[in-house]
Formats: C-alpha cells, sequence, structure tokens
C-alpha cells in the first residue's frame, strides 16, 4: 500500500461488493474521491492528458466523468470504472477501461510504449488506471482488492489483456498517497499481472493476457 509499499496489510471489509459506476448513483463516486486530490481530478488527467487538464475547472471534470461513467444508467453499454462498497458504504473506486480511453499516454509519455511495438488504437487492451481508497478506510488492503477487481471486470468485458502503469519508490523513500493513484507493482503483481517492461526509473508496466490465462 501507498506509504509501505512492500508490505500487504489483512483487509478488514468482511463483504465488500464491486458495483460498475453506471449502476449507482453518481453521488458514491463522489463520496469516494473526497475533496482532495482525487476530488479535483475527477479521473480526468489520464483521460484528458495534461494540457486539457490543467485548465479546466474542477466542475467541468466532474461533469466529463459524470458522462463518462454513465451514472444511474444500469443499461448503459460502458462505464469507467468500479465503485467499491463495504456493507453498503462506497469506499473505493478503481478506473478501468479500454486503453484508448487514456489520452494522457499517447502523447509524450514512454510510459505505455518505451521498448515495446504496441498497436495504441487496440481496444481490446484494458488499463487499470487510477485507484483511490476514500479516507478513513486506507491501509487495510483495499487498493488490493480493487486490482483484483478490475481484472474481473475487464475480462467479463471482453478484454483481451489489461495493463497497469504502477510507481516505485524513489531512491529507497516512499510511495506516497497521491502518487500512488497509478497503483505500485505489488498490487498487480498479486492480481495476477506480470512485469514487461521498466520505461522510466520510477514507472513499471505490468500486463495479464487472459488467453494465456485460460490455457494454462
Amino acid at each position: 500500500m501507498p506509504g509501505s509499499a512492500g508490505v500487504r496489510s489483512l483487509p478488514r471489509m468482511a463483504a465488500l461488493e464491486f458495483r460498475p459506476a453506471n449502476e449507482v448513483p453518481f453521488d458514491d463516486v463522489q463520496t469516494v474521491l473526497g475533496t482532495s486530490q482525487a476530488g479535483r481530478c475527477q479521473c480526468q488527467r489520464q483521460v484528458l492528458g495534461d494540457r486539457l487538464w490543467w485548465d479546466m475547472p474542477v466542475g467541468e471534470r466532474r461533469m466529463r466523468l459524470a458522462e463518462q461513467s454513465c451514472a444511474g444508467d444500469p443499461a448503459a453499454s460502458s462505464t469507467s470504472g468500479l465503485v467499491a462498497y463495504d456493507d453498503g458504504e462506497p469506499v473505493g473506486w478503481v478506473a478501468v477501461a479500454p486503453r484508448p480511453t487514456y489520452r494522457r499516454y499517447f502523447g509524450r509519455s514512454p510510459v505505455a510504449w518505451r521498448g515495446r511495438h504496441e498497436d495504441r488504437d487496440d481496444a481490446d487492451v484494458w488499463v487499470a488506471a487510477c485507484f483511490v481508497v476514500r479516507a478513513g478506510f486506507r491501509g487495510e488492503g483495499l487498493t488490493y482488492e480493487l486490482a483484483a477487481a478490475a481484472v474481473e471486470f475487464a475480462r467479463s468485458r471482453g478484454a483481451a489483456a489489461l495493463e497497469g502503469y504502477p510507481i516505485v519508490a524513489a531512491d529507497g523513500g516512499e510511495v506516497v498517497w497521491d502518487e500512488a493513484s497509478v497503483g505500485t507493482p505489488q498490487v498487480f503483481a498479486a492480481a495476477g499481472l506480470t512485469e514487461v517492461s521498466a520505461p522510466t526509473s520510477r514507472r513499471r508496466v505490468l500486463r495479464i493476457d487472459f488467453d494465456e490465462v485460460s490455457s494454462r
């Protein structure tokens, strides 16, 4: 977990439920995001890229997330993530969608591509792009549960593979909460992903190919 990236706490949540964001009230997503950095970002930086995101008002970011999540529309054919509930209380969020959704990785960023020959427009590859655990529920291993739920969600929606682009600590330090919104290698590894590249000193690419898993 962030702040102690090499150690997984035992989760205290005994009755976690994960629901697609289109099946829940948008207020539940906002409850998880809160008013800190996650609430200001509204999971739009990865979607829009830095240039568009930077000067966009928070209200517009929130509106875009509501549209992307198709909140409150159980019949929607797509959504932008999962909400975790502990005994009916919204406590976590993971943004998970086809890789072309996240335009921040299409520009100058080397994170998803350095050292690999990938089709950037391949919508069969999904990404678990961002994790948020509600304040007051952290340190219990919930990010691990969100990653596992993202894997199963992508698989159930017909994805061929799921990737994550986690961050590692710098110079033996710690990964703080805001940094670890993209996850840590331990989180993805516990969900069955394996490292395929190290594009920068602090970022890794982990991946699970569902065809390979099913053939084992």
